[in-house]
């Protein structure tokens, strides 16, 4: 397996220095030098130069697959959100994947590729796993793939101590900058959401799914069919722009343009934290127009901060 992998190392760069193979494979440099050796005896056109590296020559190709440019631009952008938002097993997984894909590389993509891979950057403001639990989307695509079920240790926000739980995991989807996963808990005899994050503990058994789920789609759109409230802001149009980005996770229906502020409408799941917790970041440029009880608990909320300062 590692002579193989080594062959489509050497395919998915021009040169590829005997360090790096031993770094990657973690073995020995004579390990390398022997597997590059029985590479050339099975008769791989492999050169080499001293204190350079080893390369194919030009034109060896094993895959008949060749990529357009534009192909081999998405790589870059797909490798970069693999490195940054998914875990460190799927990461891992993934990148020996890039090698093979870069080994059928012409050379002058190869180039092309290199000179922009190291200029693009993908950024990730909160941490999306738990360091406890830091293989959590490999073993939930596992679980969901052989239909057993998992055993999780998880905290919400309100418990000071963890909980186990058995989980038929459903689905995994990414909402608001975080991983979630909908899976059905025996602990709770119902469907619940659970954020990647929070999860101090996950490991496949050998238990069966008891169920036979819909598919993710079914359950997430049963979510939106929770009691809301509608809601009208008045925001000043400076600002307004400002919130699209976050308006939609707080039930962002439409607006309007009302002498020269912007009239938004909502149908809010959360007008006693939600709702309100967010609307007191730019409140001092907006007016609550409906309802009543929003105006109420806004309030509530300035007091208590206003006691708290005091």
């Amino acid at each position: 397996d590692r002579i193989v992998a080594i062959l489509i190392q050497l395919q998915s760069k021009k040169i590829v220095k005997a360090q790096e193979l031993a770094d990657r494979f973690e073995v020995s440099l004579r390990t390398i030098y022997r597997d590059i050796r029985t590479l050339e005896a099975s008769g791989v056109p492999i050169y080499s130069e001293a204190g350079v590296g080893y390369a194919l020559m030009d034109g060896y190709r094993l895959p008949p697959v060749m990529f357009t440019r534009e192909e081999v631009s998405s790589f870059i952008a797909a490798e970069k959100l693999m490195q940054k938002f998914t875990d460190p097993s799927l990461g891992n997984h993934y990148a020996t994947a890039m090698y093979k894909l870069k080994s059928v590389l012409r050379n002058t993509d190869k180039d092309w590729l290199s000179n922009i891979e190291s200029r693009v950057v993908m950024q990730t403001a909160e941490p999306l796993f738990n360091d406890r639990s830091p293989n959590t989307l490999a073993l939930l695509f596992e679980s969901i793939a052989e239909k057993k079920q998992i055993l999780l240790t998880y905290k919400t926000l309100e418990a000071e101590e963890p909980s186990n739980r058995n989980i038929e995991p459903v689905g995994v989807f990414h909402d608001n900058n975080s991983w979630y996963f909908l899976g059905y808990c025996h602990l709770r005899k119902d469907y619940r959401q659970f954020r990647t994050d929070r999860i101090q503990g996950i490991q496949k058994t050998e238990c069966d799914f008891t169920i036979e789920h819909d598919a993710l789609e079914t359950y997430l759109k049963k979510t939106e069919t929770c009691p809301t409230t509608k809601v009208r802001i008045l925001i000043e149009k400076k600002i307004a722009r400002y919130l699209s980005t976050e308006r939609k996770y707080h039930g962002y229906v439409s607006e309007k343009e009302i002498d020269g502020q912007i009239e938004m409408t909502f149908m809010s799941r959360d007008i006693e934290s939600g709702f309100p917790r967010w609307f007191l970041m730019f409140g001092d440029y907006a007016t609550i127009l409906e309802p009543e009880s929003l105006k109420t608990r806004t309030l509530e909320l300035l007091e208590i901060n206003r006691k708290r300062l005091l």
